[in-house]
């Protein structure tokens, strides 16, 4: 494929550089297979500990120069990262469709998205702000200040394979890190493409390698290595909850920093008073895009009982008119799950759900003959059920939309998004302003992200994005994420001639 060609993307690749260079990697193959069509892509020689330690070793040795670099300075590599990426939007949009699933345009998308962070972490590479803070001591002057951190570890997740590196890569480089990308083995092509781009500013303005680090391989290996290494001051993980449970705690027991988005299990209110005109495509964007594979997919949809046949109605008749099929047809709504195991856990929610009372509406089939050789295609669920269902609790990353009948006022509906363990994305659909600010306020929903009268999926890139509870507490991208990048030092200054303590200590000799 011409995409693939453009993007430098061999028969077989190495899985490690530090910049310009690929190291010659040699561990075991890794097949690349596109659930598109089940075809092999690419091959991957994967890393293992001695290339691992030859890239944290250049890297360690980059941020002592990087950090030295003015920030506005190293805002115009980033400048410059941006301008390759809208050259290469069109091929690498097609390889994130084709390796991952999605569809075209939410593959352009997602690399619109690399190049509006971009945008956004060039002006912040000129607002990398302190504060000046009064002294209670005469002469005094007091300050805080930010420094640049060191190797920032990102591990990213299969669904968005090159925009959550670029949040928070883009982030970490204007702070004056060096980063280091151990993308998700189910599309590791994605980020060999994004290194071969990065590659092109790098030589260009002879930058040293170890700034911008790959490496690909087995989470038991260079996971493992990675999360557990003490020169490595944050990591950011993208991932499960089991996952993040366990990577928080190696990290922690290093006194290590860590940003966790992890599963989500979000929910959309419809209140009597909704437009039902705005909320309809709105669930059915957030149930299906992506499959269903977005970790702020709406998962549980909280209709009050006065419109929810009405809603019922509605969603039916739109999942019938979605075309299933291959992504990179622009005509087609729903591309395929990842993985044949992705499929498996598609089937077994469906029939959990069942089991425990629920009543599938529409859906549910998997997809077989002409076009979906693959076996990855579904066709996306819609079913009855109750919110305490084990199965409901829980986030089954594929297009399952559960529909869950409230009755009263407002906040039943809030209980109820809120009685799961996830904390990510939610949204109500309301013209009533009492119970858009009751679904605001701090007894509203608990989530990171709260909504009105748009969907919980398809996020600025201006707005910190994360979660609460176990979604893992963390801030990528927009507002002041940027802090966690960089560690923080408080200063003070004494221009006076005496020596006066805080808190009026007297202390003689």
């Amino acid at each position: 494929m011409e995409f693939l060609n453009q993007l430098l993307i061999g028969e077989k690749n190495n899985g490690a550089s530090t910049g310009i260079d690929w190291m010659k990697t040699k561990g075991e193959e890794l097949d690349v297979v596109s659930p598109v069509d089940g075809k092999l892509i690419s091959k991957v020689a994967q890393a293992e500990e001695e290339e691992y330690d030859r890239v944290i070793e250049k890297a360690a040795q980059a941020f002592k120069y990087w950090r030295t670099v003015p920030a506005p300075k190293r805002g115009e590599i980033v400048r410059q990262i941006g301008i390759e990426l809208r050259k290469y939007k069109e091929p690498l949009g097609k390889l994130v469709s084709y390796e991952m699933g999605k569809s075209l345009q939410e593959g352009l998308g997602e690399v619109q998205e690399m190049i509006d962070i971009c945008d956004f972490a060039v002006g912040l590479s000129r607002q990398l702000y302190g504060l000046t803070i009064a002294s209670e001591r005469e002469k005094h002057r007091m300050y805080e200040q930010y420094h640049p951190l060191g190797i920032v570890g990102m591990i990213t997740a299969f669904n968005f394979p090159v925009a959550v590196w670029a949040w928070n890569a883009m982030i970490a480089t204007v702070c004056g890190d060096v980063n280091l990308w151990k993308p998700s083995s189910k599309t590791p092509l994605s980020a060999i493409a994004v290194q071969n781009i990065l590659a092109n500013v790098i030589k260009s303005n002879n930058l040293p390698e170890g700034i911008f680090n790959l490496i690909i391989g087995k989470g038991s290996v260079i996971g493992n290595k990675l999360l557990s290494d003490e020169r490595i001051p944050l990591i950011s993980l993208t991932g499960s909850i089991a996952v993040g449970k366990r990577a928080a705690g190696i990290i922690a027991g290093r006194f290590g920093r860590s940003i966790l988005e992890l599963g989500g299990n979000n929910a959309i209110i419809i209140t009597p008073n909704a437009d039902l005109n705005l909320a309809i495509p709105a669930v059915v964007f957030g149930a299906v895009g992506t499959a269903g594979q977005r970790c702020t997919t709406t998962r549980r949809l909280i209709v009050h009982e006065d419109v929810y046949d009405k809603v019922k109605e509605s969603l039916i008749t739109a999942y019938k008119s979605l075309r299933i099929g291959n992504p990179l047809d622009e005509k087609n709504h729903v591309g395929p799950l990842i993985d044949k195991a992705a499929v498996e856990d598609f089937k077994s929610a469906l029939k959990q759900v069942v089991e425990e009372g629920g009543k599938i509406l529409y859906g549910g089939d998997v997809l077989s003959g002409n076009g979906y050789e693959s076996g990855c295609y579904v066709v996306p669920a819609i079913v009855e059920a109750e919110n305490h269902y084990k199965i409901v609790q829980e986030e089954t990353f594929a297009p399952i939309l559960y529909l869950i009948k409230y009755s009263g006022d407002v906040q039943n509906a809030i209980n109820i998004q809120n009685d799961v363990v996830q904390g990510l994305s939610s949204s109500i659909f309301t013209n009533n302003l009492r119970e858009a600010e009751e679904f605001l306020s701090a007894w509203g929903s608990d989530c990171g992200i709260a909504n009105v009268n748009i969907g919980t999926s398809g996020a600025e890139i201006g707005g910190a994005f994360g979660g609460e509870k176990h979604t893992g507490g963390g801030r990528e991208s927009g507002s002041d994420a940027w802090k966690f990048y960089m560690r923080r030092q408080t200063n003070t200054i004494n221009f006076g001639a005496k020596l006066p303590l805080a808190q009026g200590i007297k202390f003689e000799i």
